[in-house]
């Protein structure tokens, strides 16, 4: 039996460490199936026993691998952000935790051998990256080193070390690449991991997309059945198809993507104003892994002495950041409230709090900052960010006036913490207001990509500036595939006008030739466009990048809090500022984040049951809605039953202002006079979440806990409207809406292999 080696110098993390190798039994602790510190060739054989359940006596090699990936073809299915999940820390063969290393190399072979398929005799190019999560790197070799096996060339940067998944995706479309794989699982907690398949386009793939290699390792396993055993080569780790020259000769793409920011949103008249900067702005690098690269584009852009930095030290335990030693309920146990700063929790007595910043120890780390300082909060794989500044206690009345979190620092100083609602309403009118002050605004009509879960202010903003809109599910890949349309449209039909439809199946014509102002999300995540079409080198043509950046808003934030400083004028004072230019009524927004149980559980097995417990929980509390949206859709329920079910469900609520009851693609959403109420079960996890947003915020709160935390259980006037079949049907319907929402003008032109020149 072997021994825990693995040690830190953090109490907390030691905890961690000795609960995952207490709970994982002997024989997974002595599997060994594939020796990646071999660094030369060898071969993994797949047995027909690894894929039924490990059995001492009967079946002693048994890995459950059918079980491992019927819940890996559930998740492709409907995942918003790469496939992810939990893993054994200490032992990544552990098959029995959604993501593995044996998991890792089936789904690596299975795209090869699609990719092989598709383009026989082209020379296949892809990139490969990773942030600083545990098994990151093995993750990372591993991928490489299939894909060598199968003739794929793979760049990956100098010393496989980490780089932001904006970057990675930039690259696979500005070097037109086959795609790529990236190793993260952005905010959420540390001993979970994933891989976010990109495209060709640098997109995350679509769930029909991911269902080709998921029918490939279903093909592999059927092969295996048959004859008994599956042979998967990996290569050596020095195979010239593992390509870290490439990389290194652009700077990791540095170099690539500071001029590609020049063309955008790091234009002169941005930087003058950050170059102008009488104060020092903070960059908190959560995990650290985002100041190999930014702190490089930062220098190249001629800045860096702007920003002073917290965590710029790599660690897969994040620095102890949103780490806790006990439960929400006060229980002694580790638990992990990931790095999404804007995460709202309850302590034991009732009291609201901001688990993750607490643990970011401000009223240390800023004590010797002036007030006014901002914080700028980027997470492991640097593309969501969190935009917080210190203020006096003086201010707090007028914050709450505003709807503006804070958090206390000291007796004096507070730190308001913005929402991605809040901070990228403001980032979208500076933005506009720099574009017009350059007299650029008017050469092209402008448009935004939003999720539904979004600010309604938002809309409210653009409607009031010329913006058009379009509503996508939530999800960066669905904003990506609205970006997408509109270029097929405008390379067809430069002249015509650009017309696509939104999630609510409303036609939204967006001018002719228009442009990109901004592509974001709630969650954090945000693009801006350029002004010219965005070329790769062998001449595609793109409006904003696939995926979001924290660099871009980074840049956008600190030329914006320049502008502010100079006038004395605190965020949220420009907040309240834009919200009476803007005539925006809906102000207030909210998330409530409902988890069914603790993901940071060490023993697989009871983290399993209570998993499928909680998956059931959030399945029901989601059917409630869907079935009744699906229904008025079919015209198998009338508007007026609805607010009759809802006003009989929820006795202390009002639903008679009710306007509409729609699916949008991943969630119900709840039209109300005064509000938005969003349900929306999570893709990946047994959690639901609960978005508002409206002219109340006591109210929109009120609502979104009450719906979001509802058992799910149909009431006798939900059974007499929809029919026990209507409602198992539900869940099948809502999946043809949103396949029919994606394909319509969709973009499917087939990605042509160019002769690469490196």
């Amino acid at each position: 039996m072997s021994e825990l080696r693995k040690k830190s110098n953090n109490n907390l993390e030691n905890e961690l460490f000795k609960s995952v190798y207490d709970k994982t039994p002997d024989y997974i602790k002595n599997l060994d199936l594939m020796n990646f510190s071999d660094e030369g060739e060898f071969t993994f054989t797949l047995k027909k026993e690894h894929l039924k359940p490990y059995d001492e006596k009967n079946n002693p090699e048994g890995l459950n691998l059918e079980e491992w990936f019927a819940n890996y073809e559930k998740e492709a299915k409907v995942s918003t952000a790469g496939i992810r999940g939990p893993q054994n820390i200490l032992y990544p063969q552990d098959t029995r935790f959604p993501i593995n290393l044996v998991g890792i190399v089936l789904a690596t072979l299975a795209k090869a051998l699609v990719a092989n398929e598709k383009y026989p005799d082209k020379e296949i190019v892809k990139i490969a990256g990773r942030e600083v999560r545990y098994n990151s790197d093995l993750f990372l070799d591993a991928i490489a080193r299939v894909q060598a096996a199968n003739g794929i060339k793979t760049l990956v940067p100098a010393g496989r070390k980490t780089i932001p998944i904006w970057l990675a995706s930039f690259l696979a479309f500005k070097l037109d690449l086959l795609g790529g794989e990236y190793i993260t699982s952005s905010h959420g907690i540390s001993v979970k991991n994933a891989t976010k398949d990109l495209n060709s386009q640098g997109s995350q793939y679509l769930p029909e997309e991911s269902m080709e290699f998921v029918n490939k390792i279903r093909e592999i396993f059927e092969e295996t059945e048959k004859k008994g055993s599956y042979e998967i080569k990996i290569a050596a780790k020095n195979n010239p198809l593992i390509d870290e020259k490439v990389m290194a000769s652009i700077d990791d793409g540095v170099d690539l993507y500071v001029e590609y920011l020049k063309s955008g949103v790091a234009q002169s008249f941005n930087l003058d104003l950050i170059k102008s900067l009488e104060a020092e702005i903070a960059i908190e690098n959560v995990g650290g892994s985002a100041y190999r690269t930014l702190s490089r584009v930062l220098k190249k852009l001629g800045v860096e002495d702007k920003f002073v930095w917290f965590n710029t030290e790599e660690d897969p335990f994040f620095h102890s950041i949103g780490k806790y030693d006990h439960t929400p309920k006060g229980e002694k146990a580790f638990y992990d409230y990931s790095v999404d700063a804007t995460v709202v929790a309850k302590r034991t007595n009732g009291e609201k709090f901001f688990p993750v910043i607490e643990t970011l120890k401000y009223n240390e780390k800023l004590k010797d900052f002036p007030l006014g300082t901002v914080v700028l909060i980027t997470d492991p794989d640097h593309d969501r960010l969190t935009i917080t500044q210190t203020e006096s206690c003086l201010r707090i009345p007028k914050l709450e006036e505003a709807g503006i979190d804070y958090v206390k620092i000291d007796d004096k100083t507070i730190l308001t913490v913005f929402t991605a609602n809040q901070a990228f309403l403001m980032l979208m009118d500076f933005w506009a207001k720099q574009l017009k002050a350059q007299k650029l605004w008017d050469k092209h009509p402008r448009f935004m990509i939003k999720t539904t879960a979004s600010a309604l202010s938002w809309d409210e903003w653009a409607k009031n500036n010329g913006v058009k809109v379009v509503n996508v599910p939530v999800g960066f890949k669905e904003i990506a595939n609205i970006m997408k349309k509109v270029e097929l449209k405008l390379k067809n039909n430069p002249d015509k006008e650009v017309i696509v439809d939104d999630v609510f199946s409303n036609p939204i014509n967006l001018g002719v030739n228009p442009r990109l102002l901004f592509g974001g999300e709630e969650s954090g995540g945000m693009i801006m466009g350029t002004e010219d079409l965005i070329k790769s080198q062998h001449g595609r043509c793109a409006v904003a990048m696939r995926e979001k950046s924290a660099t871009e808003a980074i840049i956008v934030a600190s030329a914006l809090v320049s502008k502010l400083y100079k006038k004395r004028q605190f965020l949220s004072e420009y907040l309240v500022e834009i919200f009476n230019e803007s005539n925006i009524i809906g102000r207030f927004d909210t998330r409530v984040d409902i988890a069914y149980y603790n993901e940071s559980e060490p023993d697989i097995n009871k983290l399993k049951e209570s998993k499928i417990e909680g998956e059931k929980k959030r399945t029901k509390n989601d059917l409630f809605y869907l079935s009744m949206a699906i229904a008025v859709r079919e015209n198998v329920m009338t508007l007026e039953e609805v607010r009759e079910v809802l006003n009989d469900s929820f006795k202390s609520l009002i639903f008679d202002n009710l306007k509409s009851i729609k699916f949008v693609g991943d969630g119900t959403y709840l039209e109300f006079d005064d509000k938005y109420i969003e349900i929306r079960p999570s893709g990946t996890d047994a959690k639901t979440k609960a978005y508002g947003g409206g002219l109340d915020k006591g109210i929109i709160e009120m609502y979104a806990n009450a719906l979001g935390n509802y058992s799910g259980d149909r009431t006798e006037l939900h059974k007499k409207y929809i029919t026990d079949k209507f409602y198992n049907e539900a869940k099948d319907k809502a999946m043809k809406y949103y396949l029919e929402f994606v394909d319509k003008d969709a973009n499917n032109e087939k990605f042509e292999i160019p002769k690469y020149n490196f």
